[in-house]
């Protein structure tokens, strides 16, 4: 009797707070974004239809924030802007309370697709002792970009992995898995272009038919020696990073394991890097650096399995980490280990050309991700040329475009549709469960208790949907083809 006049008491203060709260409204339009209004709760009405209600007495997964990505072709960009303008974007992305509120980040370990070109931080042969490791290449790129974010955030957590190992670590000896054909039919080109963003008109990246790699098999070489030497090259990474002020919380083994690129990449089995994982595993322990499996780019969660069930390795790793087809995944890994950390580690990247069409794509991405577990979401592409087109051929989407010519910038439809959720949800906030007919949402519960609610109306017409929580309501008409947020506190 007493614990339940105590939960009652706690529900009549909670219905309290909330019917005394104010409800901020932001909303994002194909052609305005970001219009501040203000909402009010009713009180809820005997047979009034809830399109939503969201159960604060049903928190989910704890929320480790949002982010992007640190690439060269990023710094390389915001560097054509004014000195004021370049601070003013990252302010807008890094400083708390004030934009984007990116509390976790990614960054590659030596070379990735949006790098200038190849490098790692050793490419002498047979340095098995890593006495010629160097990252003096990052002193131009990477580590001003990162060091630039952690001025208007300092507890900014930063967690890296590798495209591609040095190349003598690699069967092929080289650092792309796949040569680039030029031998693509003139009326295949532009849908190629269009829709996976790919031109590789005029490249080469010199890799012979017979350095191929391929989906299901190992190009790192399966020995112990370069498993020790891989895992003495992450920890030379990591302390030389803490020497300029650069903590790395967490790494990864591999980008994309499975995927054979014509950019810097590495496939593996799943078995082969377990084995390797049993060397790096430790050596990160040692230096207090998280070890998450991934990046998985594939729907085959059995490949999770696989490591996660391996008794050598298997309860040192701290997450997995998803991004592409990786989602097809997710599901059935946080089902079946709900306590383990999940991250979505690379939003799909678009075509170069930044549309509304693609922003509401990335919705579903985020939307999916958040639904089945995932404790973060990070975008990928900073900021690039217009265009977006990478080292490699690929044209992508980025929250930002430079235009080289004039030196301008803008903020694209996807910069404003990840604010509508980081700037307002904050690192050890909860998700919330929904119910109801309206399903294009998303619910979280603050530290401070504060509450987050962003919507999509996928319609060509207003929408009126009806929010319920704590016996309250508030029933705003959302834009047509318009996402939203609704800030309660």
């Amino acid at each position: 009797m007493k614990k339940s006049f105590i939960i009652f008491l706690n529900l009549l203060l909670v219905m309290q707070v909330y019917s005394q709260s104010k409800i901020t409204r932001i909303s994002s339009t194909k052609d305005f974004q970001w219009k501040t209004s203000n909402e009010k709760f009713s009180t809820l009405k005997n047979g009034l239809e809830i399109d939503a209600e969201i159960l604060i007495n049903k928190p989910l997964q704890v929320i480790d924030g949002f982010g992007t990505c640190f690439n060269e072709l990023g710094w390389a960009s915001l560097s054509q802007l004014k000195p004021t303008e370049r601070e003013n974007i990252m302010s807008e992305l890094f400083a708390p309370g004030k934009g984007a509120n990116f509390t976790i980040c990614r960054m590659p370990v030596g070379a990735n697709d949006f790098s200038l070109d190849w490098y790692s931080y050793n490419e002498t042969p047979g340095d098995f002792e890593m006495k010629n490791f160097s990252i003096a290449h990052d002193e131009k790129y990477l580590i001003p970009f990162i060091k630039n974010a952690q001025k208007y955030n300092p507890k900014l957590s930063i967690w890296a992995s590798p495209w591609s190992p040095p190349i003598w670590m690699k069967y092929n000896k080289h650092y792309a898995s796949k040569p680039i054909s030029q031998n693509v039919p003139e009326e295949m080109k532009k849908k190629i272009r269009d829709e996976w963003g790919m031109d590789f008109t005029g490249l080469s990246n010199g890799l012979q038919p017979d350095q191929e790699g391929f989906e299901g098999t190992d190009m790192f070489i399966q020995d112990e020696k370069y498993f020790k030497a891989y895992s003495l090259y992450f920890s030379k990474f990591i302390e030389e990073y803490r020497k300029k002020g650069i903590k790395i919380g967490m790494v990864m083994p591999q980008n994309e394991f499975n995927s054979a690129q014509v950019f810097p990449s590495c496939t593996w089995t799943a078995k082969g890097l377990s084995n390797f994982l049993t060397y790096l595993s430790p050596a990160m322990k040692s230096k207090n650096v998280e070890v998450f499996f991934g990046t998985m780019e594939r729907a085959n969660h059995l490949l999770v399995d696989t490591v996660l069930t391996d008794s050598r390795i298997g309860q040192n790793i701290n997450g997995v980490g998803f991004q592409w087809a990786g989602k097809g995944a997710i599901s059935a890994i946080h089902d079946k280990y709900p306590n383990l950390k999940l991250y979505q580690t690379e939003q799909e990247c678009g075509n170069g050309y930044n549309d509304w069409k693609y922003a509401k794509y990335a919705w579903s991405l985020m939307k999916h991700y958040l639904s089945n577990g995932a404790n973060a979401y990070m975008y990928w592409n900073t900021s690039l040329n217009d265009g977006g087109r990478s080292t490699w051929g690929w044209h992508q989407n980025s929250l930002i475009s430079v235009d080289p010519g004039d030196h301008s910038y803008k903020y694209n439809y996807e910069y404003y549709l990840i604010k509508h959720l980081s700037h307002f949800v904050k690192p050890g906030a909860r998700r919330l469960e929904t119910k109801g007919q309206f399903s294009e949402v998303l619910a979280f519960q603050n530290p401070d208790k504060s509450i987050v609610i962003m919507v999509h109306n996928d319609n060509q017409e207003v929408k009126r949907v009806n929010f319920a929580i704590t016996g309250k309501f508030f029933s705003p008409e959302l834009e047509a083809d318009s996402f939203a947020t609704f800030f309660i506190k």
